[in-house]
């Protein structure tokens, strides 16, 4: 009995192993799970294909490293990303022709940009001189009628800028939607799809400018941000700076100064910025808050066409203060013909803006965009 157990359990074991190598012949993966994708040969990946060519791709951050010099990385700005706007190779882009027909509806301005005024580098599209000589400082402008200095007898003349767009939505579409068409507005580099911001101003009618973050005295305890020009640097360092700063959008007829009183004192510092805006067709706005700037003498030397404002309609930050620095704007521009104020991108200044516009028609005064405040001041 006890020799016929042992062979019955052998032959069991025999049985048992023969079926296993039969199984695991059927199934290499010897039973663990396994999971089929049906791949369709019509909708796979292209080759190359990369995130910027997915159409679904988050804007990046606009606070892009810039390439070491000698570098072969190629920076990609956030705008390719996000920006129907930029120039892309085989898609015709808005002419200045075209542009006029498109900007003389409902009020709204061209679209931007315009080929001929568009540079491509490195860091993304920059502003240059069309090689006719047209300059993105007259092609972007908002159009006024009459004469750009008015004379005895017609109306004095306000331009108004509003600073800080574009880091606040909510201000942002206030700006745009309740201040008119004649208020410009300018736009730091370190906001959100900017371009976008940009083609909702002008199509609403507003002139835009770029803020350029310039070193004031107390850097870095007051830092305007990571591509702040600064003294310390050398000029093509800063020079390259401010390509970057440039890139972050187009269609501006020229640049401000976002802070920057320490940068603006330093000539030796400033020149080769002032000379790089105008051989870029640009134009220049000092926001008049550093009393020693170099920026007048400058522009002077260089022919740049440049301007400085004479108020800050909110540097107290209440209604009252800000209601009376807007009569004093009204003063100044009755007894010199015209006057440049300039204000943040706080809801109360927009609100007081809003409502204060409504009421040059009865005084005689005339809002204008900053451009032709600019050749009201150069004439001068």
């Amino acid at each position: 009995m006890k020799a016929l157990a042992i062979t019955s359990t052998v032959v069991l074991g025999l049985i048992a192993t023969t079926i296993g190598w039969f199984v695991m012949r059927a199934d290499p993966m010897g039973g663990e799970p396994v999971v089929v994708i049906a791949i369709d040969p019509n909708n796979r990946p292209m080759s190359g294909q990369t995130m910027a060519n997915v159409p679904d791709v988050k804007e990046l951050s606009p606070l892009v490293p810039l390439p070491s010099e000698g570098s072969t990385q190629q920076t990609v700005p956030s705008q390719a990303f996000s920006s129907p706007q930029l120039p892309i190779a085989g898609v015709a882009q808005p002419d200045a022709a075209q542009a006029s027909a498109s900007g003389a509806r409902g009020g709204s301005l061209p679209p931007v940009p315009i080929r001929a005024v568009v540079e491509t580098s490195r860091y993304g599209p920059l502003p240059k001189i069309a090689s006719d000589g047209r300059r993105p400082s007259q092609l972007y402008a908002r159009p006024t009628k009459g004469p750009a200095n008015p004379g005895p007898g017609q109306s004095a003349r306000i331009a108004l800028l509003i600073t800080g767009m574009g880091l606040s939505e909510v201000a942002t579409t206030q700006a745009i939607q309740s201040l008119p068409g004649s208020v410009s507005l300018a736009f730091g580099p370190y906001g959100r799809n900017l371009d976008g911001w940009v083609r909702k101003s002008r199509d609403a009618g507003h002139e835009v400018m770029l803020e350029v973050p310039l070193e004031p005295f107390d850097y870095p305890d007051n830092d305007p941000g990571p591509h702040t020009l600064l003294t310390s640097l050398p000029p093509e360092e800063n020079i390259k700076r401010l390509h970057w700063i440039m890139s972050r959008f187009t269609g501006y007829t020229g640049i401000t100064n976002q802070m920057g009183a320490k940068f603006a004192a330093a000539q030796d510092a400033f020149l080769p910025v002032l000379e790089e805006v105008k051989s870029r067709g640009l134009l220049y706005l000092d926001d008049g808050t550093a009393g020693r700037s170099t920026a007048g003498q400058i522009a002077r030397d260089l022919g740049l066409d440049f301007s400085v404002s004479q108020i800050t309609i909110d540097e107290e930050r209440n209604g009252k203060e800000i209601d009376l620095a807007l009569k004093k704007l009204e003063a100044l521009a009755q007894e010199n013909g015209f006057a440049i104020g300039i204000g943040s991108s706080l809801p109360l200044t927009i609100g007081r803006v809003a409502e204060w516009v409504r009421t040059l028609k009865s005084k005689g005064i005339e809002l204008i965009p900053i451009s032709a405040a600019v050749r009201s001041d150069k004439q001068t």
